[in-house]
């Protein structure tokens, strides 16, 4: 095992719950929709369909990470398919803007990245 993996492993990483009350059930409970943080590899695969995704993300790139990174409380994926993709392009932006600020309120831009250093 080379030490990248051995370091990685040392890690707990927490799974974040976010609520969304707009996709709440009959009794009024939001759905929740769990998602694991955004790796070095999730941020590259959506840069290649989406390049300025950190600059300005564009309903699109934030569809496209909801389905990448949305799972159940169990921890299988939530959205799979094609349909999928389309159902949720038809979904308020609103909705869809406030699921995926919560899943990329992990990552700083480049710029706050360099003000840190």
């Amino acid at each position: 095992m080379g030490l990248a993996k051995e370091l990685r492993g040392r890690r707990k990483i927490e799974r974040r719950e976010i609520s969304v009350p707009a996709w709440a059930d009959k009794s009024g409970e939001p759905f929740k929709v769990y998602c694991r943080p955004i790796t070095c590899y999730d941020l590259n695969e959506i840069q290649k369909r989406h390049p300025k995704v950190l600059e300005a993300p564009t309903v699109a790139s934030m569809v496209d990470l909801i389905i990448m990174k949305a799972e159940d409380e169990g921890g299988d994926k939530l959205f799979t398919s094609a349909e999928d993709r389309i159902d949720l392009m038809g979904e308020e932006t609103q909705v869809i803007s406030a699921i995926a600020e919560e899943m990329f309120g992990q990552i700083q831009s480049a710029e706050e990245f360099e003000k840190n250093f």
